[in-house]
């Protein structure tokens, strides 16, 4: 890990994609008129034949890269997570998912760390919206190297994928290309508890480790880069294997992360979970870090958890 080597994973991406299209030319990129905030400018300078800037039509853009996919193409289609699930939500379902088609959606700026922008563009549904569709994966990376991972692998398989991303700046976590889809990483075997996180919050459970350590408390992270489908073999070992169970996200406390964890807890071995993410309010405008802070989406919050679960 790495706290001085930081990249917003909208900016892994964005590198990703014109790594793969110099192998593979059947890759197309389409943007709604954002390609500077979702780095799909990259490809677009690299490859401006491959690129389609749909302009303020997201709808549009969703129905013409499921019409690239009929023809043999493999479409990414980029734009603020707000709009790549929220407006098009239809062509999603109907025109994307109904018929397994074979469309990458990238959703970048997600959660509240989109900062001054506002609630009107925090998404925090995305996870529970894409999660419910037949067909459709989720991933939800944490840093540069697993971005890179997360596309790469997103590209290879065969079917419709959302690829959670964010806009603040994240630190380096990983070194190597070292995940597996539908796995989840673990950091640690500590017995105290575990941390189930996912996406930015990924560095921010792994600082509580470190901090509940030098008071000698071992708990354990566990990095869900795949939400959708979610690794239920570790959530029942960790279950059984550690005192405490919390989940924390940028997103909802419905629908997200924390839901898909109680889901298999509830099938396989009834455990309780605390839930930290946003309780079904909206965000707020203002700076990406004191957003974090205001809305407790931070080590400190995870730590309280850790300490006094039961009292919270």
């Amino acid at each position: 890990m790495d706290i001085n080597q930081k990249k917003a994973t909208r900016q892994s991406f964005g590198e990703a994609l014109v790594e793969l299209g110099k192998i593979n030319e059947n890759l197309v990129v389409l943007d709604s008129d954002l390609s500077a905030a979702t780095k799909t400018s990259l490809f677009a300078k690299e490859f401006p034949e491959r690129f389609f800037d749909m302009g303020i039509a997201e709808q549009d853009m969703i129905g013409t890269a499921a019409g690239l996919s009929t023809c043999g193409k493999i479409p990414f289609a980029a734009t603020f997570a707000a709009f790549a699930t929220g407006r098009t939500y239809d062509q999603v379902r109907n025109s994307v998912c109904y018929p397994n088609l074979n469309v990458k959606i990238a959703g970048t700026h997600s959660g509240i760390t989109v900062g001054e922008d506002g609630a009107t563009h925090q998404m925090l549904e995305d996870i529970g919206l894409m999660r419910g569709l037949p067909n459709m994966r989720v991933l939800s990376p944490s840093d540069d190297m697993q971005t890179k991972w997360a596309i790469e692998e997103a590209f290879r398989i065969e079917g419709p994928v959302y690829i959670r991303l964010c806009r603040l700046a994240t630190p380096s976590i990983y070194d190597e290309k070292n995940f597996e889809f539908g796995k989840g990483m673990m950091h640690g075997n500590g017995t105290e508890a575990t941390i189930f996180a996912t996406g930015d919050m990924v560095w921010s459970a792994l600082q509580a480790k470190e901090e509940l350590a030098k008071e000698g408390i071992e708990i354990r992270v566990v990095d869900i880069h795949t939400i959708k489908p979610i690794d239920r073999e570790i959530i029942v070992k960790c279950a059984k294997e550690t005192k405490k169970l919390i989940s924390i996200e940028d997103h909802s406390i419905i629908g997200g992360l924390g839901t898909a964890i109680s889901e298999v807890l509830t099938d396989e071995y009834p455990a309780k979970l605390m839930r930290i993410g946003m309780n079904d309010i909206f965000g707020k405008s203002g700076k990406a870090q004191e957003l974090l802070e205001y809305f407790e989406l931070n080590a400190e919050k995870i730590i309280k958890c850790v300490k006094n679960v039961d009292n919270l």
